[in-house]
């Protein structure tokens, strides 16, 4: 391929799936395939001593799930990939969302005998809003799925985006043969006695006879090519800008596991996904094409990577320029100018020292609390960047501390987690006896919480569920928020002491809403500029 300029070299994408979609193994094949692991890491054997090199944190070992974003970068034919991996457990955090608004472009991982599921629902709809392109790969073709058909029907229906098969399979689970290319007219056989070798066979189209000799069985071939006209006949046509504009999606074939189908989706990818994206900021559109100075945003931060070390990194999107290490920059939030001394990428847990990156790329940076997750680094003129999405949490539990003495260790590392955006931490309004509650968005959190300050902090907490499932913040006339907060049960304070209140059920919320028409009720903190 032509060489690219820096930035158009970049694609930084985002794996969304739900969770045993096989999200984790595509993510290693894709390492394996750009060179930046020798051996993919056994997902699910947790009596193994290998891990998925995506999963590095003590609790993903264990349970054999992603329960953090990762980031990770590796480089392919010309072109510098950063990848995304969120995690697919349904009892996922914040984190998961906030990581999307770093990517480009995502890849959204399917199994193909499941179907659309709900954790891919709630990742899709924030891709959506986005408006960022979304490639569909249809995974465990070598095990018996559903019609390909009904599943390109399930995305419409369920999802609202069109969909343009990139391939077209021929056979599905002990009868899978292999994977029509449309654009490239190859077909790509698949070997289940050896899945890694994939013979490739230039055909001049479905009708060659070269199919027919390679696949050998005749209702299987007559199937495919049935399927097929009716595909040219009554599907959507290939439209590279509905595509980035999200409306059209690209769909691939395959098997993650045994890497067939993985290398041609890479590769199409690449090419169809679009470089680094504007963003709005408070002066306007920032066009990494146009905009020459370093800007970029902390949308992650992660205590303890290094639990030896006790280190704290801040991940951060280039959006413009050209980063070198040992810069200055402002840090805009703070009106201070920060030296990057030791920036890092990233393998996981491995990391490296960077000595430039570009626009689309992710480095860490180190935080000795400096950061929170939104900051924006600039150089030169000053602006901030759209503020990141912070959701309203859906469950609540009251957070103490077991031993008294560890008091100092349980609030550092409560402060810590709240900053990483891990939980969000409220404190209890006009009571007595303050108390400290935590609210996150996936349940699993309470646990990941109780892990990490067990192991990180050396702090045992005692976690009592609340009924509550809705949080909405509160703004309104002086006179209206006294009286409403003198009426209002269970009303908590956010770590910048907005007032919110908190609900067991929609009934409650709605009641609320119509005996104080004048105050207005948000679904997240962010309905006012904040400092």
């Amino acid at each position: 391929m032509t060489e690219l300029k820096p930035v158009q070299s970049r694609r930084t994408f985002a794996i969304i799936s739900h969770p045993d979609a096989g999200k984790t193994t595509l993510t290693e094949k894709l390492l394996l395939f750009g060179g930046a692991i020798r051996e993919a890491g056994t997902v699910k054997g947790r009596k193994n001593s290998k891990h998925a090199m995506s999963d590095w944190m003590e609790i993903e070992k264990q349970r054999g799930i992603s329960v953090t974003s990762s980031v990770l970068e590796f480089l392919y034919d010309g072109y510098h990939v950063n990848i995304l991996d969120t995690p697919g457990h349904e009892d996922f955090s914040e984190d998961t969302y906030r990581t999307l608004t770093a990517a480009d472009s995502a890849t959204m991982l399917i199994d193909a005998a499941k179907g659309v599921e709900a954790q891919t629902k709630k990742l899709f709809k924030v891709c959506k809003m986005r408006g960022i392109p979304i490639f569909t790969f249809m995974n465990k073709l070598d095990r018996q799925g559903r019609d390909p058909f009904e599943l390109m029907e399930e995305l419409e229906e369920l999802l609202g985006i069109r969909s343009y098969p990139m391939g077209w399979p021929i056979g599905m689970g002990q009868s899978f043969s292999g994977v029509y290319d449309r654009h490239n007219k190859k077909l790509e056989l698949y070997n289940p006695d050896n899945p890694k070798e994939i013979d490739v066979i230039q055909l001049t189209g479905p009708d060659d006879p070269k199919l027919d000799e390679a696949i050998g069985d005749e209702g299987l071939v007559a199937q495919f090519r049935e399927e097929l006209e009716l595909l040219d006949v009554a599907g959507d046509e290939f439209d590279l800008d509905l595509i980035k504009k999200g409306e059209l999606t690209p769909i691939f074939f395959g098997s993650a596991i045994s890497s067939f189908g993985v290398q041609t989706f890479l590769e199409h990818m690449l090419k169809l996904s679009p470089w680094p994206t504007p963003r709005e900021s408070t002066k306007g559109i920032i066009d990494p094409l146009t905009h020459n100075k370093f800007s970029g945003f902390i949308f992650k931060i992660q205590a303890n990577m290094n639990p030896a070390h006790r280190d704290r990194v801040a991940f951060l999107r280039i959006t413009s320029g050209k980063f070198e290490r040992g810069m200055q920059v402002k840090h805009v939030r703070l009106g201070k100018n920060l030296k990057l001394a030791q920036p890092t990428q990233f393998l996981a847990q491995s990391r490296s020292i960077v000595d430039e990156a570009h626009a689309g790329d992710i480095i860490g940076l180190f935080d000795p609390g400096t950061f929170r997750i939104g900051d924006t680094l600039v150089e030169g003129q000053e602006f901030e960047f759209d503020e990141m999405p912070h959701f309203s949490p859906e469950h609540f539990s009251a957070i103490t501390v077991k031993e008294a003495l560890k008091h100092k260790s349980f609030e550092k590392g409560l402060q810590q987690l709240t900053e990483e955006g891990a939980i969000q931490l409220f404190k209890t309004y006009n009571r007595f006896n303050e108390q400290q509650i935590v609210g996150v968005v996936g349940v699993l959190q309470f646990e990941v919480l109780e892990h990490r300050l067990k192991n990180e902090y050396h702090v045992d907490i005692q976690l009592e569920r609340l009924p509550f499932s809705f949080a909405r913040w509160v703004d309104g006339p002086e006179e209206e928020m006294n009286t409403f907060k003198k009426m209002q049960r269970n009303l908590v304070t956010d770590r910048d002491g907005r007032i919110v209140a908190l609900f067991d059920n929609d009934f409650q919320m709605r009641t609320a809403i119509d005996k104080y028409p004048n105050i207005q009720f948000y679904e997240n903190s962010f309905y006012k500029s904040q400092s």
